[in-house]
C-alpha cells in the first residue's frame, strides 16, 4: 500500500505543479506526512481535510494536458488527408 506522502508526490509530479507553486506542492506533502503519522483520529482527519483542500488548489494550478484524444487523431489525419489532396 503506497503512503499518502508518495501518492501525493506522485500526483505533484503528473500534475506538474511542484515549480509552478512550490510552497503549496510542499504544504500538501507536509500535510500528507501528518495523515501518515500514527496521530489521534482528529488530528488525522483535520489534516486530511487540509490536504484535500490544498490539492484541489494545486489541480486548479496545473496546465491543461496535451494529449491527443481520438477525437484529435481524426482530425489530423484529415488534415494530412486534405494536404496531401491539394499537392496532387
Amino acid at each position: 500500500m503506497t503512503s499518502n506522502v508518495e501518492a501525493t508526490a506522485a500526483e505533484i509530479e503528473q500534475m506538474r505543479v511542484g515549480e509552478i507553486s512550490p510552497g503549496l506542492a510542499q504544504l500538501a506533502l507536509t500535510l500528507a506526512a501528518s495523515v501518515d503519522e500514527r496521530s489521534g483520529p482528529t488530528a488525522k482527519a483535520n489534516a486530511a481535510r487540509e490536504l484535500r483542500a490544498v490539492m484541489e488548489s494545486l489541480r486548479k494550478l496545473a496546465p491543461v494536458a496535451e494529449e491527443d484524444d481520438k477525437v484529435d487523431q481524426l482530425a489530423q489525419k484529415r488534415e494530412e488527408r486534405r494536404v496531401r489532396a491539394r499537392r496532387a
